[in-house]
């Protein structure tokens, strides 16, 4: 996943998988030549933000690693709150217009620090969530991004990296429990809107009852994504209103602000 030389951004959210990524990655960076810097995105969801950055910060400074962090605010002129209730009873999930904004909120970050690699924390349980909510939606192209390795790699010359993709959640649980790693005790106001809170508990309970389903399962995920044969120009041309790489004219973050449902003003 990474050589020497390397500069890491790493989104942290400040949730236990991000810092307990944080906090691998910041030991084995100076004895092998790499840098990471700790990427915080700021949504701007009240009551449930503040706790994370706080750890973020904290643990950031605690570890010596540099830190960025960066507003939805900042970035696109209004906090997520805000632009949710521009919804007007539109049946547009919370956690779908926060993960476009998040990621190119990222993706903005790693080019600040001039990394070249972006590193998420996603872990087996979020990985298999994914590729449910993908199969049941019958978005086919996005299953086979599911693989780090067949995911385009111009988007300013970085490679994304996901070091817990195959690491259980309960096990990154007692990890952060071990090492001291603050855990975030609240949970986000919005995650019952998405069908993932229910995809979550069904794998768990596969999981209880036939141990090692999960694993069963993400081989199988990593096979259909392996071998999907998607003809895409995903990486090939540049959005007519940003410059990001996507596949169509407009990139899918201008789509969201240009659209009706949030009419922002993009600032980045």
């Amino acid at each position: 996943m990474l050589k020497y030389g390397d500069k890491i951004a790493l989104g942290v959210s400040g949730g236990k998988d991000s810092l307990s990524l944080l906090h691998i990655l910041s030991k084995i960076s100076e004895p092998y030549g790499t840098k990471v810097y700790a990427i915080t995105v700021d949504e701007g969801i009240d009551g449930y933000r503040e706790e994370a950055v706080g750890n973020a910060k904290e643990f950031a400074s605690k570890l010596g690693v540099q830190q960025l962090v960066l507003s939805y605010k900042e970035l696109y002129g209004l906090k997520l709150d805000e632009s949710l209730e521009r919804r007007n009873g539109k049946k547009v999930a919370a956690c779908t217009i926060c993960g476009i904004l998040r990621r190119r909120a990222l993706d903005m970050g790693a080019k600040k620090v001039a990394a070249n690699v972006v590193a998420t924390a996603h872990n087996l349980d979020d990985a298999l969530q994914t590729f449910m909510i993908n199969l049941l939606s019958g978005d086919v192209e996005r299953i086979k991004w599911l693989d780090p390795a067949s995911e385009p790699k111009r988007i300013f010359g970085l490679k994304r990296i996901k070091p817990l993709m195959e690491v259980y959640e309960e096990e990154i649980a007692y990890y952060a429990f071990l090492n001291d790693i603050p855990f975030q005790t609240v949970s986000c106001p919005h995650m019952s809107e998405s069908i993932r809170s229910d995809i979550r508990v069904i794998l768990n309970r596969f999981e209880d009852a036939h141990p090692g389903m999960k694993y069963n399962m993400f081989r199988s995920m990593m096979n259909i994504a392996k071998n999907l044969k998607i003809e895409t120009s995903r990486d090939a041309k540049p959005c007519l209103n940003c410059g990001f790489p996507c596949s169509g004219d407009i990139c899918s973050v201008c789509s969201l602000l240009l659209s009706p449902l949030l009419q922002l003003t993009q600032k980045g």
